[in-house]
């Protein structure tokens, strides 16, 4: 009995020794696996700041997969006030292309060609036109011409008349109007034409006999430009001042080579304009 509790003395005491070891080791932490720390390589690094680039380091496409090129995507222009809008509108624009254009060729009109001396004079340009049929009796000319200018003085609108008429008037243009102006404003440059050919009445009244403007006879002007710009209007300046006075001239001097010579003196209906016209009378010439 003695050795049986001997023997089962030694095996308790063998097993506890066992569980006291297995506890101890245990509770004692295994040790880690040693991590890798792998150093980044020398270098400068690149940052895209606007998009990728050609430093930019990308991904390997996986095998078999399609690569698709992506377009950049447009500018887009903001129209809110940002402060780029703002500095892009404080760049001046560029400067227009300067063009340099041709002389404009002398116009070609419906009755015929360019507009040249006519009418035997090389002082008076213009062209011939087609005879004019009036539509009232006593009106139509039959050799009518278009004048354009006259002694280097331009008509504005170009008036239709005879070639008498165009005649007077070249002669009371360097006979006339040019010494009266002179030098001032650099001369006369442009005649403001009131009237031409024109199928009517005189003064428009009915009952009235035909105006020798529907013969091609006449002409009104209402004012005078010089070359600076400066004007002498009849119905403003008549009477009044430098350029009544000048007006005053012209129209005394327009008594002779014109048969006929109206002014704002001679009745209501040339308060604005003078009327000349090639009309001949047994007493001379008629001007008020």
């Amino acid at each position: 009995m003695k050795r049986l509790a001997s023997y089962l003395a030694l095996m308790l005491m063998g097993a506890g020794a066992v569980s006291a070891e297995s506890i101890t080791t245990a509770l004692i932490p295994k040790p880690r696996p040693q991590t890798a720390v792998v150093e980044p390589p020398f270098g400068p690094l690149f940052v895209p700041v606007f998009g990728p680039t050609a430093d930019t380091v990308r991904p390997r496409p996986r095998p078999g997969s399609t690569v698709v090129a992506i377009a950049p995507a447009p500018v887009q222009t903001s129209t809110s006030n940002s402060a780029y809008s703002v500095v892009v509108a404080l760049r001046p624009q560029a400067r227009p292309t300067q063009v340099a254009y041709a002389p404009a060729p002398a116009p070609v009109l419906s009755g015929g060609g360019k507009v040249q001396k006519i009418c035997g004079n090389k002082a008076i340009l213009g062209r011939k036109v087609s005879p004019i049929q009036g539509t009232l009796k006593g009106c139509g000319v039959s050799n009518p011409v278009e004048v354009y200018s006259v002694g280097g003085v331009e008509l504005n609108p170009p008036a239709v008349m005879t070639c008498d008429a165009a005649k007077a008037l070249n002669k009371w243009v360097n006979k006339g109007v040019k010494p009266a102006i002179g030098s001032l404003g650099g001369g006369p440059a442009k005649f403001s034409v009131a009237a031409g050919y024109s199928c009517r009445t005189r003064n428009n009244q009915p009952g009235a006999k035909v105006s020798e403007h529907g013969k091609g006879k006449a002409i009104d002007i209402s004012q005078l430009t010089l070359v600076n710009g400066k004007t002498l209007n009849v119905l403003s300046h008549w009477g009044k001042g430098a350029e009544g006075q000048l007006l005053a001239k012209m129209h005394k001097s327009a008594c002779g080579p014109f048969g006929t010579v109206l002014g704002p003196d001679a009745d209501k209906y040339h308060k604005d304009h003078f009327h000349f016209d090639v009309a001949k009378y047994g007493n001379g010439a008629y001007c008020r």
